[in-house]
């Protein structure tokens, strides 16, 4: 099967997630029944902290804050592993998300090492 990287952007929830919705919280548990269900492997996956701890670097300087500016930021990141792109996507869908939204990347496939 192969494998995509799903990133949840998400607007920052006012006082963090312990302020978040207690559906949203509960919809974040059930979340990998769901991709199981759906047939989809959930092979690794992050949870952020908030944008505003990120550091970047811009022209070879350090700034505070995350490398872009916008309303949605990066809030967690996971591997998944599918059937294929179709397949990514219908369990992306299913991603509990409160203020933002989903992308979908493949992953390049690590070439076969035949001295291995």
């Amino acid at each position: 099967m192969a494998q995509y990287a799903v990133f949840i952007y998400e607007a920052e929830i006012p006082g963090g997630w312990e302020n978040a919705p207690a559906e949203l919280l509960a919809a974040h548990e059930a979340f990998p029944g769901k991709v199981e269900e759906l047939g989809g492997k959930i092979l690794n996956g992050l949870a952020l902290q908030p944008a505003g701890t990120a550091k970047a670097i811009r022209g070879g300087e350090v700034v505070d804050g995350p490398f872009s500016d916008a309303k949605q930021a990066i809030g967690g990141t996971f591997v998944l592993e599918a059937r294929d792109i179709e397949h990514a996507l219908e369990v992306a869908k299913v991603v509990p998300v409160h203020d933002g939204g989903v992308e979908v990347r493949p992953l390049f496939e690590a070439p076969e090492n035949p001295e291995a």
